[in-house]
């Protein structure tokens, strides 16, 4: 489980298609710290630590999770959100959010309003139900708040601190972003589908 709290932006340094796809990302984490098997958010996505070295670590990608994500976007080069999994005790300073992207939205608008940016996204027409406004979603990772909803376009402002400690300070029209849509959402959505 995560929060959605970005804590580092690693860069994708190796890609190796090898049956599953198996990536290296250079970290600022303490990878002592890191054990092999541990779960860390790359770009919303839960993946599993194989390997390890003194500022990366490796995990290996499954043709479905590649299928249902924006990883096939993935480059050498390309920034990545990272968040390390929750432990016991740790603050929740977003929302639960558990890794398993729901499915990938599509950057259609940006515009700076202030400081801020407002960019509004399309969400896959099977997930729209579930993103209200002032309700929570992560997008490659990050803890966000809806701030309205137009059919299958939503609206979300990124503050200059956002934009600096994440990767939405790079965000482009036609981006492909991984959506996690909030649990509470999908529940309360269930409920009222068998009443």
């Amino acid at each position: 489980m995560f929060t959605g709290i970005v804590t580092d932006v690693g860069t994708v340094t190796e890609l190796d298609q090898q049956g599953d796809l198996r990536a290296r990302i250079k970290t600022d984490y303490d990878t002592a710290g890191i054990d092999i098997g541990a779960s860390i958010a790359s770009d919303g996505v839960c993946l599993t630590v194989i390997a390890l070295g003194d500022d990366w670590y490796d995990v290996q990608i499954s043709a479905e999770t590649v299928s249902k994500t924006n990883l096939d976007n993935w480059t050498v080069g390309k920034r990545v959100n990272l968040e390390r999994a929750l432990k016991v005790g740790d603050e929740l300073g977003g929302h639960i959010v558990s890794g398993h992207v729901d499915g990938v939205a599509e950057v259609v608008a940006v515009q700076d309003e202030g400081d801020s940016t407002r960019v509004t996204l399309r969400a896959p027409k099977e997930l729209a139900r579930f993103i209200a406004p002032k309700g929570s979603v992560a997008l490659n990772g990050t803890s966000l708040t809806v701030n309205d909803v137009d059919g299958c376009d939503f609206g979300i402002n990124f503050i200059p601190h956002t934009k600096e400690v994440t990767t939405w300070g790079d965000v482009s029209v036609g981006d492909k972003v991984n959506l996690e849509i909030d649990t509470l959402a999908r529940y309360v959505a269930r409920l009222a589908e068998m009443s």
